[in-house]
């Protein structure tokens, strides 16, 4: 039934997609201005599951993934509905469906669409946070500062992620996240145009950080630090001299790397909510996140 008391028309089949859907997955996301291209969804699948309705004809016509990372943690993403479709209770349906994968133990976050937020508060979820949606059609170079600079971050060096840093970077996440994302990043980092790590002067990896390409922009994300002045020394090795769009989302609580991206030429987009269901609050956090991989994967 959909919210309206009208049950969902039998046409509408619910069902888990495959790897053979991802190009009607892509269709979809771009139907409602949504930039989810074969590589966002191939690692959704990697990590998570998606769930859907097809029409009549075959054509998908919703969406939604849940990425669990472990027994404590899932997150919920991709909640699309095609406009011809909507009404009919479908984006409840499929969001369930993702709710029920999981365990009723496992605390579940979404980061909310603003049409959206009003279905979820009726499905159980609860609003615990937000994050800033940050832009920048152009991102502005870093001054060389003098070697006497109080803010150099000569403490550390930014190198590229090898191999042999795999398990302090999933150390680092699972501290910053709440929980373990290690699938998630072995696929994330499949996908990155470039992966850095932040190494102290013992040559401990204490940071990391993504770029992933989109279709509009480049993701600069997860960002892990122990400090903004080390988060922005990442941003900038990831970010600088890169011609076109950008996109940075930076959790609630850590405004104080705000000022840095205004400088660099990002603005303000939006501030979504961050929304739980199973759970008061998200999962205890080290503080260290300055950016999160994109909102699907909270």
């Amino acid at each position: 039934m959909n919210q309206a008391g009208k049950q969902v028309r039998a046409p509408y089949r619910l069902q888990r997609f495959t790897h053979a859907d991802i190009p009607g997955l892509v269709a979809l996301s771009a139907s409602v201005g949504w930039d989810y291209d074969e590589r966002d969804i191939r690692t959704v699948m990697a990590a998570g599951r998606v769930f859907g309705h097809r029409d009549e004809a075959g054509r998908i016509v919703s969406s939604a993934a849940i990425v669990p990372y472990d027994d404590s943690l899932a997150s919920i993403g991709m909640v699309i509905v095609d406009e011809s479709c909507r009404g009919m209770g479908l984006g409840r349906q499929v969001t369930q469906a993702c709710v029920d994968s999981v365990s009723a133990r496992t605390a579940i976050m979404l980061i909310a669409t603003e049409q959206g937020k009003p279905l979820y508060e009726r499905m159980g979820f609860v609003p615990v946070s937000c994050v800033h949606k940050y832009l920048c059609d152009r991102y502005q170079p870093a001054q060389p500062k003098p070697p006497d600079h109080p803010d150099r971050p000569d403490r550390v060096s930014v190198i590229p992620c090898r191999q042999e840093h795999f398990d302090s970077v999933v150390r680092l996440d699972r501290e910053a996240a709440g929980a373990d994302r290690s699938r998630f990043l072995r696929e994330r980092i499949e996908q990155a145009k470039e992966c850095v790590i932040a190494l102290d002067q013992r040559d401990h990896v204490v940071g990391y950080a993504l770029s992933v390409q989109g279709p509009v922009h480049l993701v600069i994300g997860p960002i892990v630090a122990p400090d903004r002045e080390i988060a922005a020394l990442l941003a900038d090795k990831l970010a600088g001299g890169y011609p076109g769009r950008l996109r940075i989302d930076v959790p609630c609580g850590r405004e104080d790397f705000l000022p840095f991206l205004e400088s660099r030429g990002f603005r303000k987009a939006n501030q979504p909510p961050v929304m739980v269901k199973n759970a008061r609050q998200l999962p205890k956090r080290s503080g260290t996140l300055y950016g999160i991989a994109a909102q699907i994967f909270g």
